[in-house]
């Protein structure tokens, strides 16, 4: 357990956990702050979205006093758990030494030496602000090398909210198209048709579609998640990964990993470890830096060295700021040598189990599948998930019911599905989460009856 003090006040639980505090607060934080929250990720969250004072380990602490169980963990980078002690000492030592240079410092190139060991694909690195820049710099290296402009992505695989990729990431079975060639549907409004007019749409995990497309020879570049984790944490099949490496290399094609979920979550060197595929780039966030916000495109020296003598351009203000630096380079420190994927394994593997036995006998049919670390609870389907289309079945409005009553019961999933272990999710935890899942799913069955 982190040793973060928490006041005595916000350790007090209830029966069953209200958030009407969270609820006026979003309400008066609203007549600033549009709809109340900085993005629309944290919108639309029942029965309210959250505000909290504090977190710790395992827990979040809200403003209504609730102490939560949490699954989130940010949307996924604390994988050390809540405010971890080696990450905060290392920024309060680097606070003593100033905030922003505009140049250089010692700590961005220890954490890019290190950041460069663990991930296979990485001989140089280069530090982001956040996910969705990391993609746009990994997409124009692709362009520039290959001297071409198309892109292929893949339905629900999600690359960031900028217009050329939010590209049929959510998008409903009347829109999607065959199978065989998806429509390209842009995910909001006010995108811009042109920046989408290089992008295509592939249905993941056919190998046959991928060496179809390539094979006309006018493809910069491929990005995938290789493990898709955005809409449903889905394994590649058999040899796809290995198939698609082989299709890329053959006809010019720069392959890129988006590991923004996977990378320092499932292994040290991110999924392309695990599965010992390695990409031409790879694009990393999330648990690189433990909150802080930091972002990463690593690969093959020739394609990063464009940014110093191929005329790709790459800035920002913010780009390796030394506090996030500092934090970065303690995280991936803790990272290294893989222990604490290891740790969390037996326990995400428990809890998996505990999930569908619960939801079995609850009478919910349901499959819960991925890492340990990362897993995907998905309503109505009875096999794995392939692809997004399959995904298409899952009963949401079942879930997010679901997701509701756990609330309740001081537990917060994702309303999408997924669940984030960390390293302070314990015996402890895992039990009493167990406990309010057999309460929520038997109350999610009685309502759907």
């Amino acid at each position: 357990m982190s040793d973060l003090v928490v006041d005595e006040h916000l350790k007090t639980e209830v029966a069953e956990a209200k958030f009407d505090v969270s609820r006026a607060q979003i309400k008066q934080a609203a007549r600033w702050l549009a709809g109340g929250v900085s993005s629309n990720f944290r919108l639309g969250i029942a029965p309210t979205p959250l505000v909290f004072e504090a977190a710790q380990g395992a827990y979040l602490f809200d403003i209504d006093g609730n102490r939560l169980i949490d699954y989130y963990l940010g949307m996924g980078p604390m994988i050390l758990g809540h405010s971890p002690g080696v990450v905060r000492d290392a920024v309060a030592a680097q606070l003593q030494h100033g905030l922003l240079y505009g140049g250089q410092s010692r700590i961005e190139a220890q954490a890019a030496d290190l950041f460069c060991q663990l991930v296979p694909c990485a001989d140089r690195v280069r530090f982001c602000g956040s996910g969705s820049e990391a993609v746009q710099l990994a997409l124009r290296l692709g362009r520039a090398a290959t001297g071409r402009h198309t892109v292929v992505k893949f339905e629900g695989h999600y690359h960031g909210w900028f217009d050329n990729v939010l590209v049929s990431t959510a998008v409903g079975i009347d829109q999607a198209g065959p199978a065989e060639q998806p429509n390209a549907v842009p995910g909001s409004k006010g995108q811009d048709p042109s920046a989408m007019a290089h992008t295509e749409v592939l249905t993941w995990n056919d190998l046959s579609l991928v060496e179809a497309r390539l094979s006309r020879g006018d493809v910069a570049a491929l990005i995938m998640e290789p493990a898709m984790c955005n809409s449903g944490v889905i394994m590649p099949a058999a040899g796809y990964l290995e198939g698609v490496r082989r299709s890329c290399a053959r006809h010019g094609t720069i392959l890129i990993f988006d590991e923004v979920i996977t990378g320092f979550r499932v292994a040290p060197g991110g999924a392309q470890s695990l599965f010992d595929v390695t990409p031409d780039l790879a694009v990393f966030g999330k648990c690189l830096a433990s909150g802080f916000p930091v972002a990463a495109v690593g690969g093959r020296a020739e394609l990063m060295e464009m940014t110093v003598t191929g005329g790709v351009v790459h800035g920002g203000t913010y780009n390796a700021q030394p506090i996030a630096m500092a934090a970065t380079f303690a995280t991936l420190n803790a990272l290294a040598d893989g222990s604490v994927m290891r740790e969390i394994a037996p326990k995400g593997e428990r809890l998996m189990q505990g999930l569908r036995s619960a939801l079995s006998d609850a009478g919910i049919l349901a499959n819960v599948g991925g890492f340990p670390q990362i897993f995907h609870v998905a309503f109505g389907l009875e096999r794995p998930a392939r692809n997004y289309r399959d995904l298409m079945a899952i009963n949401r409005p079942h879930y997010v019911r679901f997701a509701l009553e756990l609330l309740k019961r001081r537990v917060r999933v994702l309303e999408r599905g997924a669940w984030f272990m960390s390293a302070e999710h314990g015996d402890d935890e895992i039990d009493d989460t167990l406990e309010a899942v057999r309460a929520a799913a038997v109350a999610t069955a009685a309502a759907a009856a």
